[in-house]
């Protein structure tokens, strides 16, 4: 595989260093294309307002060899740019390692699964791994993500995915040693308690925090459930949104013509 590597944490992070090694050292690695600074929580943005500035990195932060590059736009421009004018040739996208984890409903707000979500919709294979890291851990195990990612890149190679699906990855912040196994998981359910919290800026105007508790529902065959006993979780996500039970009912019910008659249109 030629792999093109991104992620939301920026070239920096610790995260996208360590598993660009490993890649490397597989022969998988072609090229870095990656946020000059943090940009997590952006979703799917993409940059339209301004140009787009990419410079070349120097190749020793990650591995010899690999070309890199920074990107002053969001981990999507990072792989619509990469993917388009930089390494049209690369047949995968890896985004990750995510210094945290990326799991039920926060998969939408994620730069890092967003940035895969680019790669399928430019027709590449394309997995998102994150380490389920938290603020207060003493040490983060990127070297378990690496290597719990490789060995599901080492199945997509022999094994290609579907078109419009992805993988997303989960791994336990703890030594390999203490991985539990693997497992195929779907997305599970988290609420955040306190979302949004409110305080007064230095002229005494209200500003709001965007933050909260975090509060799962544990379910089995979820991701978060799966992480939180100590395996690596690996959900498909399709890029078809589209509920098809809901479809269906709505059409048994000639909803279109009930709209068509409210604003008297005749077919």
């Amino acid at each position: 595989m030629k792999i093109l590597l991104t992620n939301d944490d920026g070239v920096i992070s610790q995260g996208i260093q360590i598993i660009s090694r490993i890649l490397a050292d597989k022969g998988w690695l072609a090229a870095v294309v990656a946020p000059d600074r943090e940009r997590s929580g952006m979703g799917h943005a993409i940059t339209v307002d301004r140009p787009i500035h990419v410079r070349t990195l120097d190749p020793g932060m990650f591995s010899a060899g690999a070309t890199a590059y920074c990107c002053d736009g969001t981990p999507t421009d990072c792989v619509t740019v990469g993917l388009s004018m930089l390494f049209p040739s690369a047949d995968c996208v890896v985004s990750g390692i995510n210094q945290g984890p990326n799991m039920s409903d926060d998969v939408t707000y994620s730069g890092t699964v967003c940035a895969a979500m680019e790669g399928v919709i430019l027709k590449r294979q394309s997995v998102a791994v994150s380490l389920c890291s938290r603020p207060g851990d003493s040490f983060k195990h990127n070297m378990t993500a690496a290597l719990a990612a490789t060995a599901v890149l080492e199945h997509v190679e022999k094994n290609p995915l579907p078109a419009g699906a992805l993988l997303n990855i989960n791994v336990p912040n703890v030594l390999v040693k203490d991985i539990k196994g693997f497992k195929l998981t779907q997305r599970g359910k988290r609420e955040y308690i306190d979302k949004v919290k409110c305080m007064k800026d230095p002229h005494g105007n209200d500003s709001y925090w965007i933050v909260g508790e975090i509060s799962d529902e544990r379910c089995e065959g979820t991701d978060v459930t799966a992480v939180n006993d100590g395996y690596v979780s690996v959900t498909p996500i399709s890029m078809d949104m589209t509920d098809y039970d809901l479809l269906v009912e709505m059409r048994s019910g000639e909803l279109d013509k009930k709209l068509d008659k409210s604003l008297n249109i005749t077919k």
